[in-house]
């Protein structure tokens, strides 16, 4: 999953950085409103953290900003302002979510996987696709009762496959969202992992494989 960071303070950019990378996440960090708007409009992200106070453009008008664009990835706005007033302007705004300085990262951990819970509705950590199941928080992929073992990058892939599944998602949007923004990573590096995937996921089990290509458009996971 791809997570756009917005904070100008940088040993708390670094922080959240490494933390989200930690955990399995791609961090891409801007320190200022105009270089983080940009990326906001430009690319697309699963989770976008917004510091309120920036140099440039502040938080609370990139959120405006961006959802003026129609852009609808969950907000999570970081902010030393605690006063109601203060919060009540993020979230009308367009923001989903308000965390106060200073924070625990496993705080912050927990309400980006609340946001990202959101679109699918779902009331757990897991994701699903036919007898697949991905848990995102223990890391532990089973088909039926078999447990499957994949690298960082395999989970990562199969995540973000099965979190839009039925959506065909080209190469270009795979590498955007798999791997870091400044990797060296060809097309043919895409077919390689999605051809370990299915060796793992698929090829062992009966029935219709889950990992379908469609072919000059990209992949999905189909039900």
């Amino acid at each position: 999953m791809k997570i756009l960071v917005i904070e100008d303070e940088p040993k708390i950019a670094g922080a959240i950085a490494r933390g989200l990378r930690q955990e399995k996440f791609i961090a891409e960090v801007y320190d200022n409103g105009e270089s983080g708007l940009a990326a906001a409009l430009g690319d697309e992200y699963d989770v976008m953290i917004i510091d309120r106070m920036l140099p440039g453009i502040e938080g609370v008008e990139i959120t405006r900003q961006i959802r003026t664009a129609g852009i609808h990835t969950p907000i999570l706005i970081l902010t030393a302002k605690s006063q109601i007033r203060d919060r009540v302007e993020g979230l009308d705004a367009g923001a989903d979510d308000y965390l106060v300085k200073p924070f625990s990262f496993e705080e912050l951990l927990a309400r980006i996987r609340a946001l990202l819970r959101r679109p699918q509705d779902a009331t757990d950590n897991t994701l699903r696709a036919g007898n697949l199941v991905l848990d995102t928080v223990s890391y532990d992929v089973r088909r039926g009762k078999k447990r499957i073992k994949l690298t960082t990058t395999e989970f990562s892939l199969l995540e973000y496959l099965m979190r839009n599944a039925g959506r065909v998602l080209s190469k270009d949007k795979i590498i955007g969202h798999v791997w870091d923004f400044d990797a060296d990573i060809l097309p043919n590096t895409v077919e390689a992992y999605i051809g370990s995937l299915r060796r793992k996921v698929d090829k062992p089990f009966k029935g219709k494989p889950l990992i379908q290509t469609m072919r000059g458009f990209g992949y999905k996971v189909e039900d």
